[in-house]
This record gives C-alpha cells, sequence and structure tokens, in this order.
C-alpha cells in the first residue's frame, strides 16, 4: 500500500469484558486466546502497511482498550511504539473496572497522554439497564489515580434520551463528571442501532421535545462552567479540544487498523472485514469505497459543519479547486438569510439555531449536491 500524508492512526480494539446494550460498533467479550491471535494479525496489518513518518494522533478504541491484559495492552502499545515519535495526542479509551494500576503504568510506560473514561451516568439503576458494571464512585477513583499519575488530559463520556432517564438525573450525573474536574466532556443521545440489544428488544429513547430539552440545558451549563462546545456532542476546557477527533471532523485523511475499524485516503474510504474470523484469515483485507470528487465535496460539509468553527474555505477550495459558495451556491445563500448559517471571508459555520438543527441544514447541502 503506497503511504499517504494522514496525519492519525486508529486503532479497534473488539473485546470488552461485557457488551453494553446499546452499542453497535463491532465487539465480543473478551477471551485471552482470542485476543492473542488478533494481536497476532494486527502486528501482521501494521508490518505490512507503509505509515508516513510524523503522525499528530493515535487513538485505540473499541470495544474496550482496557478489557485486554496488563501483557497484552504491553504488547498492543509496543507494536505502536514506533509510530509514535512526533505525536502530540495519544488516547486510549478505558472503562473502570478494567483497568489497574499496572495497566496505567502501561499506558504511561508507553507515552499515552489522554484517556477518555466511559462514565454515560451516575444513576446505578441507568447503569445497569445499560448493562455497565461500574459505579460512579468507581470513575472518580480512576479519575484521581490518573490525576495522581501526572496525567489530566481526560475525557468522560456521559449519555441523555435514555429510557426512564429524568431531567434532574441527566443535570445530577452532568453536576457531578464536571465536579471530577476532567479537560473533555462527550454528551450523546441515546441511538438505537438496529444490532444493539436495545434495537432487538425494541428499546426507544426519549421524546423529541425532552431530548431537545436536555441537550439545551446540557450546552447551557458545560458554557457557564468553563467548557467550550467546540463539536456539536463535545466540550473541552482550556483548548483540550480532541485532536484526533478534529482532524477527522475537518475530513483529514487517517489510517483505521483492526476488525471493525475504518480508515480514509484521498480516493475514498475503507472498511476492515466485519467479523473477526474473517480478519484472523486475513488481516489486510478491506471493503473499498471510492468517492467521487462531489461525494467527497459533500462529506467535507457533512463533517466539518458539526464543529462550531465550521470549514475553512481556503482549506475547502486548496482541497477542491472551488470555494464552497460555487459549488453550494443556493444552499449557502438561503441558510445564511434564515439565519442558520454564518459565511465569513474564510469560514462557513452554523448559528447557534442552525447548529441545533444541523441535520437538517444538511439535508438542503445533500439536495443541491442531488446525492
Amino acid at each position: 500500500m503506497t503511504a499517504a500524508r494522514n496525519p492519525s492512526l486508529y486503532v479497534h480494539v473488539p473485546f470488552c469484558a461485557s457488551v453494553c446494550f446499546y452499542c453497535d460498533f463491532f465487539r465480543q467479550v473478551y477471551q485471552k486466546e482470542t485476543a492473542d491471535a488478533w494481536l497476532d494479525a494486527l502486528e501482521y496489518e501494521l508490518l505490512h502497511t507503509e505509515i508516513n513518518d510524523g503522525l499528530e494522533t493515535i487513538y485505540i478504541g473499541g470495544g474496550t482498550p482496557s478489557s485486554l491484559s496488563e501483557s497484552q495492552l504491553d504488547r498492543l502499545l509496543s507494536l505502536l511504539d514506533p509510530y509514535k515519535i512526533a505525536i502530540s495526542e495519544y488516547t486510549v479509551e478505558v472503562n473502570p473496572e478494567t483497568l489497574t494500576q499496572d495497566k496505567i503504568d502501561t499506558l504511561l510506560m508507553h507515552g499515552v497522554n489522554r484517556v477518555s473514561i466511559g462514565l454515560q451516568s451516575h444513576d446505578a439503576a441507568l447503569l445497569k439497564m445499560m448493562n455497565r458494571h461500574h459505579s460512579f464512585e468507581d470513575v472518580s477513583r480512576l479519575v484521581n489515580q490518573f490525576f495522581a499519575c501526572g496525567l489530566s488530559n481526560i475525557s468522560l463520556d456521559l449519555m441523555y434520551s435514555l429510557p426512564n432517564q429524568t431531567m434532574e438525573s441527566l443535570q445530577r450525573s452532568t453536576e457531578l463528571a464536571v465536579s471530577l474536574n476532567p479537560a473533555h466532556l462527550s454528551l450523546y443521545s441515546l441511538t438505537i442501532e438496529e444490532n444493539s440489544v436495545f434495537g432487538k428488544q425494541g428499546v426507544r429513547p426519549l421524546d423529541e421535545d425532552t431530548e431537545a430539552d436536555m441537550y439545551e440545558w446540557i450546552c447551557s451549563y458545560l458554557s457557564k462552567h468553563g467548557y467550550d462546545h467546540y463539536e456539536i456532542s463535545n466540550f473541552a476546557r482550556d483548548g483540550k479540544e480532541s485532536v484526533h477527533n478534529t482532524r477527522i471532523w475537518e475530513y483529514e485523511d487517517f489510517y483505521g487498523f483492526g476488525c471493525g475499524a475504518s480508515g480514509k485516503d484521498e480516493k475514498g474510504r475503507y472498511d476492515h472485514p466485519g467479523t473477526l474470523k474473517q480478519y484472523l484469515k486475513d488481516p489486510g483485507a478491506r471493503s473499498y469505497i471510492y468517492l467521487t470528487k462531489e461525494e467527497r465535496m459533500y462529506e467535507s460539509v457533512m463533517m466539518g459543519l458539526r464543529l462550531s468553527r465550521g470549514i475553512s474555505r481556503s482549506r475547502f477550495e486548496k482541497r477542491y479547486g472551488n470555494d464552497l459558495t460555487d459549488v453550494y451556491p443556493e444552499t449557502i445563500h438561503s441558510l445564511c438569510k434564515e439565519g442558520m448559517l454564518i459565511l465569513t471571508e474564510d469560514r462557513l459555520s452554523c448559528s447557534t439555531h442552525g447548529f441545533e438543527l444541523l441535520n437538517n441544514v444538511l439535508v438542503r447541502f445533500m439536495e443541491e449536491a442531488e446525492l
């Protein structure tokens, strides 16, 4: 494979101690022998892919990377050591019930400088409903362990619009999360995926009005507590935006490794085999989706408008040879007139109102693009 100038690398770890009922990512319950075989396959894939120098970020997600044993986690990070020389952000997703002090020491030894912790809720009944096996106190202890070790770039995940979740419960979860002083918070509304346990059970999120009220409260509360709402579902203090995810929202190319992972290059997107059996048989297999210039331009808009600062017009023109206003003249003119978009000399972004109705905004772009 020819090397591309990709700034970021993602590894998908497909193992969990248990499966969360809302999750539709590729994952399975951890077994040592299977994880060893997966590491063998991942090593093969890494060694047979030409990876450019100067990566900016590495992100290890899942699944639950911390479900690996200490020795397996060490092996995984050792495989990535050759690519970490110039990176500024090295993130690993972890859960409190699978992370020990020895595993924390292993992360730090290999240069991990950011962790994402799945809190989801403080409410024990909601956590049980989601098949989560930790408490808020467990998350609090883990955050303090990282602080004590000198790692302060911590992100917490929370969910809202959960069945039976009240506004009061969401508010308390958010308040408690902020009390832990994380640098970053991600708040996601429940989306029911067909292949998740919730999807198969016919579970439904809360009604749209309640969900909208929850989102409005989240944005207001976090703003008052020093968090910049830099992406539609993400908030950061002191400039601690997720560099890795921001590169993806800016539609930069990135490497994806491991079964269940996706990647992107200048011609399109690719996905790895959807089953572990397929991946172990052929770690280099990928299904490729070639994208036309029109499709790539639309995806740039779709991703870029998720960011509060929006899309750089100069970067868009350098990438595609066209200014945004020439590609989508009618949509941009009408949405600016309606107060949904803000157009400046070098940027196109959503207004606060447009941010709240982003899906509707994107449909308008899609209609003009005739995709």
